[in-house]
């Protein structure tokens, strides 16, 4: 769930793999699986390069911070 949160936060502005990667402190493997899930889920979308939390995953993520999930 902190990894999710995590990711979530990061793109919220739009976010490069890299920038993803380094700021929840993952290895690319498993940056590409919570990725790949969290697109499955619409929780964020790529355009180009760039992973975007879509207004899906900020509810998402906006719920999890009030229920003090992190």
């Amino acid at each position: 769930m902190d990894i999710t949160i995590a990711i979530l936060k990061i793109a919220v502005d739009g976010a490069k793999k890299t920038q993803i990667v380094y700021g929840a402190n993952l290895n690319s493997t498993i940056a590409n699986k919570y990725l790949t899930r969290l697109e499955e889920k619409q929780l964020i979308m790529q355009k180009d390069n760039i992973f975007v939390t879509t207004d899906k995953g900020k509810m998402y993520k906006d719920m999890a911070s009030e229920l003090d999930i992190r």
